[in-house]
């Protein structure tokens, strides 16, 4: 059956041991001293209470928790007490704020009920209302108790539904590639995942990505798009997986279970959307009025070029360049999937194509890097490069806030000036382009990419692990079945019945 390992892959599969990553990535051993040192040779992994997975899932509590600790001056105080405070100690949230400022406190239904003031309606994806207006049923505070309670334990419902969709993240990404359950370490404690989990919702998105990114590595074609459906319909850049995926499966010919993640996806997306769509269109559309109507914002390179130039771009004329840039960079995805001597794994396509949204878009929220670090822990799973990446979000964490302390300060002028922040824009979008740098890298000369060192294919790639090339637009270097080295092959041209057995 298509798409079904065989009996003999399968043993191979399974006698292969699980990668231990203290010794292959120098910095992964050199922070294992921390805990006694590198596994032995003669450690039995996986036999005890204490698996790989289950390590991870309590290392994501973990730091999730540290991340609310992180929030308590906040919790405490600054959120209600003007805005410079929660912005020195680097501890905001979206949720307390939206609360009430999004008709939850006042028992307001989601994109039926107009909102006063400018927004009219509330400006995020069907599903992410859904989650919202669920934390907010679960907030059983009374009426009368003072709003700030009610914000607060608003805040903490909503921080208990968050840490299990981290949970599920870290969770899927140790599973997707099933011999390096340990790269889910990458995301348990990757410190930008525990300043930025509770800001905002993104962990939704983040999460159902994630559970797709599995299903998928399983050979689950619909499952996946039904998930990456319903994440799109919690946040929009789930469905830019789609385009990678497309790429790849034209590259090995899987044209059958392409076609059934991309129904299913659209499927999912539209039983979420389609009866808020009809029933209250104004405030369904407000999301997408609202994405093309947003100024530049914070964070990205269009609001250095502003503040450097003094000159303000016209919406319109940043989302047409957007949109051309988005265009180009995808492109070159195409072409560097089509041309590459070994086709890419799915997690590198994936994070590029998202991290090229995230370059070109006109704002860039701090929370957005929760997008990236499944992703990444996937595309690019070793410690020295992730932790430079993690290092620079860390510091656009703490100069956005800085940097928001100042502009609200009045004459004290506490915090960041603009300059400054212009610094640590820079450094989000170099420490972004290093890790898309050393990813690109790994796609054109393959030997390097530390997944395939021990000669896999594409752990994640589901139907397309091991697949024959179908359409090539260059030389190529075909897998082994098992586990040899990858060798030199002839080219593939497409559409051959001839070809796709000379693959083989």
């Amino acid at each position: 059956m298509c798409g079904m390992p065989s009996a003999e892959d399968t043993s191979v599969h399974q006698e292969r041991p699980v990668v231990r990553p203290t010794r292959q990535d120098e910095v992964a051993a050199a922070g294992s001293e921390l805990i006694g040192g590198r596994v032995g040779r003669w450690a039995r992994l996986g036999d005890g209470p204490l698996t790989p997975v289950r390590v991870i899932a309590l290392v994501a509590i973990g730091m999730f928790a540290l991340g609310m600790v992180q929030k308590i001056p906040c919790y405490e105080w600054a959120w209600f007490r003007g805005a410079t405070s929660q912005y020195t100690h680097g501890c905001y949230s979206d949720i307390p704020h939206l609360f009430a400022g999004r008709g939850f406190a006042d028992g307001l239904t989601p994109y039926f009920d107009r909102l006063t003031g400018d927004m009219q309606f509330l400006e995020y994806p069907v599903l992410t209302g859904v989650f919202m207006q669920v934390a907010a049923w679960l907030t059983l505070t009374p009426d009368s108790d003072p709003i700030q309670q009610r914000e607060q334990m608003y805040w903490m419902v909503n921080a208990g539904m968050l840490m299990i969709c981290a949970v599920v993240i870290a969770v899927c990404t140790s599973r997707t590639h099933r011999r390096r359950p340990w790269d889910g370490l990458l995301v348990a404690l990757a410190p930008a995942f525990a300043l930025t989990a509770t800001i905002n919702w993104d962990l939704l998105a983040v999460a159902l990505t994630a559970a797709a990114m599995l299903m998928w590595s399983r050979g689950r074609a619909l499952a996946f798009g039904i998930l990456i459906g319903l994440a799109t319909a919690a946040k929009l850049y789930p469905v830019l997986l789609l385009g990678p995926l497309f790429v790849l499966c034209w590259r090995a010919g899987k044209w059958r279970e392409f076609s059934m993640a991309a129904m299913g996806a659209a499927g999912a997306w539209l039983v979420v959307n389609v009866p808020v769509m009809v029933f209250a269109p104004e405030g369904w559309k407000k999301f997408y009025t609202f994405s093309q109507e947003r100024p530049i914002d914070f964070g990205s390179f269009w609001l250095i070029i502003t503040q450097r130039t003094g000159k303000a771009i016209e919406v319109d004329t940043v989302n047409t360049a957007s949109v051309l840039l988005m265009v180009v960079f995808c492109a070159g995805i195409a072409g560097l999937a089509l041309m590459a001597p070994r086709r890419p794994r799915f997690a590198q396509l994936a994070f590029l194509v998202v991290a090229a949204f995230i370059l070109t878009n006109k704002v860039y929220s701090p929370q957005y890097v929760l997008w990236l670090i499944p992703l990444a822990a996937l595309a690019r799973p070793r410690w020295r490069d992730f932790l430079i990446w993690q290092a620079c979000e860390v510091m656009y964490f703490m100069g956005i806030w800085l940097y928001l302390a100042y502009t609200t300060s009045g004459d004290k002028h506490q915090g960041l000036p603009e300059q400054g922040y212009q610094v640590v824009i820079a450094l989000h979008l170099l420490g972004t382009l290093y890790l898309c740098a050393v990813v690109v890298r790994d796609i054109l000369l393959p030997e390097r990419d530390g997944v395939r060192t021990d000669g896999s294919d594409d752990p994640s790639g589901g139907v397309l692990d091991k697949a024959p090339d179908a359409f090539v637009l260059g030389p190529v270097v075909h897998p082994s079945r098992h586990t040899a080295p990858a060798v030199e092959g002839p080219r593939v041209e497409w559409g051959t019945a001839h070809s796709r057995a000379a693959a083989d």
